[in-house]
């Protein structure tokens, strides 16, 4: 099994994460739509995992006034459970290491329960109460670059 991850460059590999979010996010998790896509679609940086030459997951990240958010993480069911969620955190993180602007800045996410342990392995923390978005339990988590 092969897995790569790729900076989105084209209208294609949109669709496909858009694909893989509708999937996880809409179907699986019963997110609304209206939720799951929204106004940084096109001011964030995104990324597409791939699995034997195949879509399986996506992530994006993007600057915010707090510093650096990590977000909208998912792989597909079939994919789950092969390190392709750790080898997008990867990209990710390695992605903004090496802009310049991120230097020294919070890198957050809000987490899922069942990811905390995978953003963990990366250096993230618990930071503060637990919360709900889009009725899925969350706990932001943070580290600094």
């Amino acid at each position: 099994m092969s897995i790569s991850v790729e900076k989105v460059q084209n209208k294609k590999q949109f669709e496909e994460i858009f694909e893989i979010r509708k999937v996880v996010f809409v179907q699986e998790q019963h997110v609304s739509p209206e939720e799951e896509y929204d106004e940084f679609e096109e001011t964030s940086t995104h990324f597409i995992a791939y699995v034997d030459g195949v879509p399986a997951g996506t992530a994006r990240w993007r600057f915010t006034k707090n510093g650096v958010k990590l977000e909208r993480f998912a792989v597909l069911k079939s994919a789950r459970g092969n390190g392709v969620g750790q080898a997008l955190v990867q990209a990710v993180i390695d992605d903004i290491s090496a802009t310049e602007e991120a230097k020294g800045k919070l890198l957050y996410m809000h987490a899922q329960l069942t990811a905390m342990p995978l953003y963990a392995k990366f250096g993230f923390e618990k930071v503060g109460e637990i919360f709900e978005e889009c009725n899925i339990m969350h706990y932001q988590m943070e580290r600094y670059l």
